[in-house]
């Protein structure tokens, strides 16, 4: 028997062409009232700057609810908690959002020499739940973010590090092979 490889098991990067959409990024309008960042920096195992990867951020709105609107390919809509951006040549990605209700902004991670997307999790300073609380001083570490008010909209930094020294806390959920 004969088996047909699927996209998550071709080599990319085939990311830059075939998942950006128009203002993917923007969970929120820019000049928004409240609105903030995620930004931050996407480096391999030898702190180098992956500059063709996507990450899809998944969230709550603002007061905690997850949002069941369609139209996340629309920003034209209400907030969807559904956005993607693709890194620049130096690995940094931003994406513009309202700071979500709950604790964290679950994000996924696809670039190139991955055989199928990571998940992760990018908690708000100061931050608790049982999964961030059970993990190591070094774990944990990787999955918290930094206030950064010095950028033209106030946000947070979430750097998300692939392998080696440092590496980000990645999910493995029980429906998702890899």
């Amino acid at each position: 028997m004969s088996l047909t490889p699927t996209p998550g098991q071709t080599v990319g990067p085939f990311f830059g062409y075939a998942l950006p959409f128009p203002h993917d990024d923007e969970l929120v309008p820019p000049g928004t009232p409240g609105a903030v960042e995620l930004r931050g920096r996407v480096l391999d195992g030898a702190g180098e700057p992956v500059p063709d990867a996507i990450l899809e951020l998944w969230q709550a709105d603002g007061e905690g609810e997850v949002v069941q609107e369609q139209g996340s390919l629309r920003r034209a809509g209400p907030f969807t908690g559904f956005g993607r951006a693709s890194t620049d040549a130096d690995g940094h990605y931003a994406f513009t959002t309202v700071a979500p209700g709950a604790p964290f902004f679950a994000v996924t991670v696809f670039a190139r020499g991955l055989l199928n997307r990571l998940f992760t999790r990018a908690y708000l300073p100061g931050a608790r739940d049982a999964f961030l609380d059970g993990l190591d001083v070094d774990g944990r570490s990787t999955l918290l973010t930094r206030l950064d008010e010095t950028g033209p909209v106030p946000g947070y930094v979430f750097d998300v590090r692939l392998q080696g020294e440092g590496e980000t806390v990645f999910l493995t959920y029980p429906r998702h092979r890899p």
